[in-house]
């Protein structure tokens, strides 16, 4: 079955089917960890106050071109955002109330490093508006978390995981696994714990060795022994699945896992082609005006992000207009990391290759049920050889 023609523009519409949410970048960490190749930037001193002011001018400029619609979700990233004072995120709550309408159940997240300073901070946080945490606890063993660079030990991770169960209704944390040295049964024990820690919501990240990371370096240079095998890293996968689906957190993402109503509502408006502003160093949006979707960036470098905004009132880079066919690939790339997959009576069948469809259907990797293209547990593991399968 041929592909149906690509022509005319994206319905201007369709964004409002993802919602629409607002991404805040805080570049600042204590330390750069060697796996992250995030926007991360250690600081001797930060000047929070002149930070407030660039997030409200910010706000207010991109509040003045989406200012009627309803706001979803709010997303403090980083970096880390609980290295921030709750003054500067309660002043920036109050000027997104004034600038949206905001939904009923709007979510509003912070990620947060499980150091007993950042967690002391949490009720405050509540209180500033702050509805769930994201903790990067990333391993539950001590050998490895500091394998990982991070400054925490298994016990500071577990008291502040306390701490935000007492401030939070919804906590979610991190997990690397397919690390240095990690076996399968290493990895069984420790997610066989990490499963009854959590309540409601699991992100569980296979590691990656990204180039411009310390981690990077080393294993171009051979000196970052005992990761595991690339069988081993989908055996661990598989576990995964298998653990997380029996303790009620089936995977609603490829790497994301949830009770029923604790999916993270932000990352959805990315996964089904929502808009979203990105304000910060290094943020990226996706904003629809007139029926023409735009990509946005911002300056990488935190002094030149603020100099920028203080000077000409835009902390953006020259927006992209994505073309017709940018929009629909990209929906369908985001769309077929979740279970629900993508719907194809909107215009993402036009840029899908349905002389291949029915090979995959016959082998078990995707599905095709309702009008809806979704790929399969067996199929998950194969995303992206996947992907270059289904476009055109």
């Amino acid at each position: 079955m041929p592909s149906p023609s690509l022509s005319g523009p994206v319905l201007p519409e369709n964004w409002q089917r993802g919602g629409f949410g607002l991404y805040l970048h805080w570049p600042y960490c204590t330390a750069k960890c060697p796996y992250c190749d995030f926007n991360s930037h250690v600081a001797a001193s930060i000047d929070q106050a002149r930070w407030a002011c660039a997030y409200a001018s910010e706000i207010k400029r991109l509040g003045a071109e989406t200012g009627e619609r309803v706001l979803h979700s709010v997303f403090f990233g980083g970096g880390t955002p609980s290295l921030m004072e709750p003054d500067l995120v309660g002043q920036i709550l109050d000027t997104v109330r004034a600038t949206w309408t905001t939904a009923n159940d709007i979510e509003i997240t912070l990620e947060a490093n499980p150091t007993s300073v950042e967690a002391g901070r949490f009720a405050a946080y509540r209180d500033a508006g702050v509805n769930r945490i994201s903790m990067g606890l990333q391993a539950l063993n001590d050998a490895d978390l500091k394998r990982l660079g991070r400054l925490h030990t298994v016990a500071e991770a577990k008291a502040a995981l306390n701490m935000a169960f007492a401030a939070f209704d919804r906590v979610s944390f991190d997990l690397i696994y397919a690390r240095q040295h990690q076996s399968l049964d290493a990895w069984r024990t420790e997610l066989g714990e990490a499963v009854q820690m959590a309540r409601g919501h699991l992100s569980l990240y296979q590691l990656t060795i990204e180039d411009g990371t310390a981690f990077g370096d080393r294993h171009s240079k051979g000196k970052l022994p005992g990761l595991p095998a690339d069988d081993t890293g989908a055996d661990m996968y598989a576990l995964t699945q298998e653990i997380c689906e029996s303790a009620g957190l089936p995977a609603y993402e490829i790497s994301n896992h949830a009770a029923p109503g604790q999916a993270s509502q932000h990352n959805l408006i990315y996964w089904r082609g929502g808009d979203y502003a990105g304000i910060g160093p290094g943020a990226h949006g996706r904003l629809t005006q007139g029926g023409q979707r735009y990509a946005t960036a911002t300056p990488l470098a935190p002094t030149a992000w603020l100099k920028q905004v203080e000077d000409t009132g835009a902390g953006e880079t020259p927006r992209e207009a994505l073309s017709a066919a940018d929009v629909v690939a990209e929906r369908v790339m985001m769309g077929l990391r979740t279970v629900e997959g993508i719907d194809l009576a909107d215009d993402a069948r036009k840029c899908i290759n349905y002389n291949k469809i029915s090979t995959l259907v016959d082998n078990g990797l995707v599905c095709v049920d309702d009008d809806a293209l979704y790929v399969t547990a067996k199929g998950r593991p194969l995303l992206n050889a996947l992907l270059r399968e289904i476009l055109a």
